[in-house]
């Protein structure tokens, strides 16, 4: 029970990833903000986890709908404690075929998404006086380029970037700031990854889902609770002293 009394809001974690964080939180003693832009699929795992768990909508390319959100866990649970930035899209193309809608899609979700979110997050903790945690997700594809991946990479180095002048900027309220960097993960994302290298790389669909597992010195693609551990830790009180930091939790695939 690492998480006992504290109040979390993760971002789209209806399904996937965010969901795996908020099945963890509850088992660990949180109440968990199910936040998604997908209300429905939000009700859903709300009603799944139990009574730990409760749905909020949230667009995070709406200011309106961020500062909703984190009023209503407020109202709900008297202030918030985490907040987990793991709302995410994806898109690739080879650098001459980018479009600029495809470009600013993503920017605002990945990167706007994160940073007004963790800034309405950390104005309710600030004004509540009791610090908190704010863990962003990037990925290992913000460590370094793809051929085809190059505007999701910016992404995500954006995101480690923020996570870095953040977490120096807010620490002085006691509010942590970090990052988890995972690699391949077996989600429904990856399966829209997996069509789109199907067609620039005139592959059969499952093959490169097939080969990028195979790649992973741990000898297979990660599963959402694989990352679930670090979520945890981040957002408990063992991790008090660590500021500004991006963990890979990815089967070895980058080292840092």
């Amino acid at each position: 029970m690492r998480l006992k009394g504290k109040s979390a809001l993760i971002t789209g974690s209806a399904r996937g990833i965010g969901r795996a964080f908020a099945e963890a939180y509850a088992r660990e003693g949180a109440t968990v903000a199910i936040a998604d832009i997908d209300l429905e699929a939000a009700e859903a795992t709300a009603k799944a986890i139990g009574s730990a768990a409760y749905a909020v909508r949230l667009d995070v390319t709406d200011q309106s709908s961020i500062e909703a959100a984190v009023k209503a866990v407020e109202v709900r649970t008297g202030g918030l404690d985490v907040l987990i930035n793991n709302a995410a899209i994806f898109d690739l193309a080879p650098i001459v075929e980018i479009t600029r809608a495809s470009y600013e899609k993503l920017f605002s979700v990945n990167v706007a998404g994160t940073l007004f979110m963790l800034q309405a997050a950390a104005r309710s903790m600030i004004a509540r006086g009791k610090g908190g945690r704010i863990i962003n997700m990037a990925s290992q594809a913000g460590r370094r380029g793809e051929p085809l991946v190059a505007v999701y990479c910016a992404t995500k180095a954006a995101v480690i970037s923020l996570t870095q002048s953040a977490g120096l900027d807010l620490i002085k309220h006691r509010i942590n700031v970090n990052g988890i960097a995972p690699g391949v993960v077996d989600s429904d994302m990856w399966d829209q990854v997996d069509a789109l290298f199907a067609k620039y790389e005139n592959r059969p669909k499952g093959e490169k889902k097939r080969l990028v597992g195979e790649g992973v010195p741990y000898g297979r693609m990660g599963k959402p609770e694989d990352l679930a551990g670090m979520a945890v830790f981040l957002a408990s009180d063992e991790a008090e002293y660590i500021v500004a930091q991006t963990y890979n939790v990815d089967g070895g695939q980058w080292m840092s």
